[in-house]
């Protein structure tokens, strides 16, 4: 499939700086994508080196001198596998006579990979590629029940969706985090996954879960950290407002991919899904994740907020200086709430939006607008 948003979203990213990193989770489409870019921009050259190949890394035992004679673009997949190479990075983008330009592939976050914030400050530009969203394909259950992984959306079957991300987990575990230096035990992380799928679109509490799990809060923490930094789970920081009511101070965590999710805890079809005690909470946290693709925010701009009184909102996403609310409900109507009006005032939103499975969209109040998901992915985000 082709991602004409993503590509255009690169070539933008090289007018500003040298180096374009793309990152996101393993097998989402980033080698396809970085080939479907090559070929856009024509070059004369193609310098393609994949670090978990032998041979690619066999050439690059020595980089400077592999790398000085090499022009236009080089992109480099699987940058994590080398992470010392970046201060050379530096030096090679800064030589203008080599007229050279990266295009580097990740699968950990940014915050993973210090080493270019330190080293190349001013020189990259981040863009972080997610599977397939709502925007990019024609059915939006089949979308809910397998995930956007490209090979779970495109499987002939949901049985062969299934089983492919059941492999999908099983080699994230045993051989993705030995190969990206994390050394946790592969059984203690399954264990942990799977009890977030309980946690998903709730409060992360890492002493609690670490009483169930029979591990340390420091422990818990950091398992919540490795999945978060590989592209698993997002965890939505608590928004602080300036208001003399005692708000929640904990994170809330969503599954970032309900394909995933359902595979943890054994969903297969649409029929078990539809069975599933999990089938509200599945459908908010995949329309938050395609709300966040869709507005497509700094990731450091996206929130929940919480009182202890109980007035809440499920996603507070700051965007060009306005403050834009969110709530999913799983429900056939929504209707307003005292929680929304208290959000609505207390945070002074630009506008709060209520996404709901349906189809129907309507503006129940000044400042808040009812809208079904699949129409407010199609049509924007503008009322």
């Amino acid at each position: 499939m082709q991602r004409p948003d993503f590509i255009s979203r690169i070539k933008a990213a090289f007018e500003v700086t040298p180096i374009v990193a793309l990152l996101g989770p393993r097998q989402c489409g980033k080698t396809t994508l970085a080939k479907q870019y090559v070929s856009s921009v024509n070059s004369p050259d193609i310098n393609y080196f994949d670090l978990e190949d032998p041979d690619d890394l066999a050439r690059l035992e020595h980089p400077k001198l592999t790398l000085s004679g090499l022009k236009n673009l080089i992109t480099l997949d699987e940058i994590q596998r080398l992470p010392e190479i970046f201060p050379l990075l530096r030096v090679m983008v800064d030589n203008k006579k080599l007229e050279q330009k990266y295009l580097i592939l990740g699968s950990a976050s940014r915050e993973l990979l210090q080493q270019t914030s330190e080293t190349l400050a001013g020189r990259i530009s981040y863009i972080e590629l997610t599977p397939f969203s709502m925007v990019e394909v024609n059915n939006l259950q089949q979308l809910w029940l397998r995930g956007g992984f490209p090979l779970s959306y495109l499987a002939h079957t949901d049985e062969v969706s299934y089983s492919w991300r059941k492999e999908y987990i099983r080699t994230f575990l045993e051989r993705d985090m030995q190969m990206m230096g994390i050394n946790v035990s592969p059984e203690n992380l399954r264990r942990f996954w799977m009890m977030l799928v309980h946690y998903h679109g709730n409060i992360f509490n890492a002493s609690e879960i670490g009483r169930s799990l029979n591990i340390s809060h420091p422990t818990a923490k950091n398992y919540l950290d490795i999945l978060t930094h590989t592209f698993m789970i997002r965890e939505l920081k608590p928004w602080f407002e300036n208001i003399s009511k005692r708000q929640v101070k904990s994170s809330k965590i969503y599954f970032r991919d309900t394909g995933i999710m359902h595979s943890l805890i054994g969903i297969k079809d649409e029929s078990d899904l539809k069975l599933s005690t999990k089938l509200g909470a599945s459908w908010e946290g995949f329309a938050l994740e395609e709300t966040i693709r869709h507005i497509a925010p700094d990731p450091l701009d996206c929130y929940f907020w919480a009182t202890q009184a109980d007035a809440e909102l499920d996603l507070l996403i700051l965007k060009d200086g306005k403050k834009l609310g969110f709530e999913f409900k799983y429900s056939d109507l929504p209707k307003v709430t005292k929680s929304m009006h208290i959000a609505l005032s207390d945070l002074h939103l630009e506008q709060l939006v209520v996404i709901y499975p349906g189809d129907k969209q309507y503006q129940p109040h000044e400042k808040i607008f009812v809208c079904g998901l699949e129409t407010f992915l199609r049509n924007g985000n503008h009322f």
